[in-house]
């Protein structure tokens, strides 16, 4: 397993979630496995891994859960093949539970400017200000915006350069809103300026932590009158969502994303499908219901003709 993991630090480059993720998923089976004398991973069949998936799914594990612990398993007995310890797979044609699919929420577009527009009170409000800004303007992932230093920026912080998930890099634009919310917080941060040091650091001087940035976030939500749940991935839909209202660009939000797969970025034409069918009912002379009052009209003018 320690190989298995190695593998996936350095070669895949996987963050450090799923290196924990992957570790606690790949220990579970493998104490299920012992009970059942399997402790060798040459004795794991097919059957071994359809019961384990079948436990996990009595137990109450969500059907994502349990999609993510498999393909856990799938990668560590790929990676077995692959050095020639196993000769298939065994969790290769195990079929995972069917997840809900659930479409992600989005901040509606007039809230969350006005909430970004407020005057922030101190430095560590400054300090959440910008967070957010970065958040919505770029679309990063909490684990993208947790590690900045200054240096991933061009000189007039117009451009912004992130190693996402996999490893891959890309430069994205960043708003001149929140240039300026960044400007505002490098004004007043204590720590260490250079070039190299953590963009938003704690007491340390070390980055904040990512529960630390979580709890900021849903604080300076909560003082911004800003409705339903506020954390940091949140954002990053509200700027995939709003960027594909307003320009229709799949490819470029893609891009923008970082995401691999356009499949994953389509989840986001869903919303804006959702959106334009809203207008459609409300604005739609075909589509509209009649209220009451064109109900009551239109039984008076019948009366009109009678008489």
């Amino acid at each position: 397993m320690a190989e298995h993991l190695d593998y996936l630090r350095v070669v895949r480059r996987a963050p450090r979630a799923t290196l924990a993720g992957s570790r606690q998923d790949l220990q579970r089976f493998l104490e299920f496995a012992t009970e059942r004398g399997l402790a060798d991973p040459a004795k794991v069949d097919v059957h071994a891994v359809r019961a384990y998936v079948a436990r996990r799914s009595r137990l109450g594990l969500a059907p994502v859960s349990v999609r993510r612990e498999l393909s856990s398993l799938r990668g560590f007995f790929r990676a077995l093949c692959r050095n020639g310890l196993l000769p298939a797979n065994p969790a290769a044609d195990v079929r995972a539970p069917k997840a809900p699919r659930r479409l992600p929420s989005a901040f509606e577009a007039e809230p969350l400017n006005a909430a970004l527009d407020q005057v922030p009170d101190g430095e560590l409000e400054c300090r959440d200000r910008a967070m957010a800004e970065l958040l919505y303007s770029c679309g990063l992932r909490l684990g993208e915006l947790q590690p900045l230093r200054l240096d991933q920026f061009d000189a007039g912080l117009t451009e912004l350069r992130v190693t996402g998930k996999g490893g891959k890099t890309r430069v994205l634009p960043v708003g001149r809103q929140a240039r300026e919310a960044l400007q505002a917080w490098l004004a007043l941060r204590r720590s260490p300026a250079g070039a190299g040091a953590a963009l938003f650091p704690g007491r340390g001087g070390e980055p904040l932590s990512r529960t630390a940035i979580a709890g900021r976030l849903k604080a300076w939500g909560r003082r911004s009158g800003l409705d339903g749940r506020v954390h940091p991935h949140r954002f990053r839909h509200a700027f995939a969502t709003h960027l594909l209202e307003n320009s229709g660009e799949l490819r470029a939000v893609q891009e923008l994303l970082g995401h691999a797969n356009l499949a994953t970025t389509q989840v986001y034409t869903h919303l804006d499908f959702e959106r334009l069918a809203r207008v459609y009912d409300s604005a739609h002379p075909r589509a509209r219901q009649k209220s009451v009052p064109d109900v009551a009209e239109q039984q008076a003018g019948d009366d009109k003709i009678r008489n």
